[in-house]
């Protein structure tokens, strides 16, 4: 699975950083760093309505933020990684 992560200017001020750090530790507590490829990337094109974004693979995710990366997290990485 690849993850890309905006942190342009509009995803970084909406808490791309903190998106970010959570990632990081949510996938290391499941012990799947090394199913996954985690990269920053610039703009994917919803940054000023909806950051910060990600995109799955070939699917881009709008709205991330920490109060609901938990649900985001546990449907769209962990369930399809992890089963």
């Amino acid at each position: 699975m690849k993850i890309e992560l905006c942190f342009g200017s509009s995803c970084h001020v909406k808490g791309s950083k903190k998106i970010f750090a959570l990632l990081q530790e949510a996938l290391s507590a499941d012990n799947i760093t090394d199913k996954v490829e985690l990269a920053g990337t610039l703009c994917l094109g919803e940054c000023k309505a909806n950051g910060a974004n990600l995109k799955i693979d070939d699917k881009v995710y709008t709205g991330i933020r920490a109060d609901n990366f938990d649900e985001f997290y546990a449907e769209n990485i962990k369930k399809p990684l992890l089963g």
